[in-house]
Protein backbone atom coordinates (compact mmCIF):
# COMPACT_ATOMS: atom_id res chain seq x y z
CA UNK A 1 0.00 0.00 0.00
CA UNK A 2 2.76 2.45 0.92
CA UNK A 3 4.65 1.69 -2.30
CA UNK A 4 1.54 2.57 -4.30
CA UNK A 5 1.15 5.90 -2.50
CA UNK A 6 4.86 6.69 -2.79
CA UNK A 7 4.94 5.92 -6.51
CA UNK A 8 1.79 7.94 -7.09
CA UNK A 9 3.16 10.94 -5.15
CA UNK A 10 6.44 10.87 -7.08
CA UNK A 11 4.54 11.21 -10.34
CA UNK A 12 2.92 14.52 -9.27
CA UNK A 13 4.96 17.54 -10.28
CA UNK A 14 5.49 20.26 -7.69
CA UNK A 15 4.38 18.15 -4.74
CA UNK A 16 7.62 18.72 -2.83
CA UNK A 17 6.38 22.16 -1.75
CA UNK A 18 3.50 20.83 0.36
CA UNK A 19 5.55 19.37 3.26
CA UNK A 20 7.53 22.62 3.49
CA UNK A 21 4.37 24.70 3.34
CA UNK A 22 2.66 22.67 6.07
CA UNK A 23 5.73 22.93 8.30
CA UNK A 24 5.81 26.68 7.77
CA UNK A 25 2.12 27.06 8.64
CA UNK A 26 2.58 24.88 11.74
CA UNK A 27 5.62 26.88 12.88
CA UNK A 28 3.98 30.28 12.28
CA UNK A 29 0.82 29.25 14.14
CA UNK A 30 2.72 28.20 17.26
CA UNK A 31 5.02 31.24 17.19
CA UNK A 32 1.96 33.53 17.05
CA UNK A 33 0.26 31.53 19.80
CA UNK A 34 3.37 31.73 21.97
CA UNK A 35 3.60 35.50 21.34
CA UNK A 36 -0.07 35.92 22.32
CA UNK A 37 0.42 33.98 25.55
CA UNK A 38 3.50 35.98 26.51
CA UNK A 39 1.87 39.35 25.77
CA UNK A 40 -1.60 38.59 27.19
CA UNK A 41 -2.73 40.86 29.99
CA UNK A 42 -2.74 39.24 33.40
CA UNK A 43 -6.22 40.61 34.19
CA UNK A 44 -7.64 38.96 31.08
CA UNK A 45 -6.00 35.63 31.94
CA UNK A 46 -7.36 35.80 35.48
CA UNK A 47 -10.88 36.65 34.27
CA UNK A 48 -10.92 33.84 31.71
CA UNK A 49 -9.50 31.30 34.16
CA UNK A 50 -12.27 32.08 36.67
CA UNK A 51 -15.14 31.61 34.18
CA UNK A 52 -15.73 27.93 35.09
CA UNK A 53 -15.89 28.86 38.78
CA UNK A 54 -18.24 31.81 38.34
CA UNK A 55 -21.62 30.76 39.80
CA UNK A 56 -23.45 33.81 38.45
CA UNK A 57 -22.43 32.91 34.90
CA UNK A 58 -23.48 29.26 35.38
CA UNK A 59 -26.88 30.27 36.82
CA UNK A 60 -27.62 32.43 33.78
CA UNK A 61 -26.98 29.50 31.47
CA UNK A 62 -29.25 27.26 33.56
CA UNK A 63 -32.11 29.77 33.27
CA UNK A 64 -31.84 29.86 29.47
CA UNK A 65 -32.08 26.12 28.93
Amino acid sequence: MLKFVKNHMESITGIEIYPMLSLLIFFIFFVVLFWWVITAKKDYIKTVSNIPLDNHHNNQNDDIS
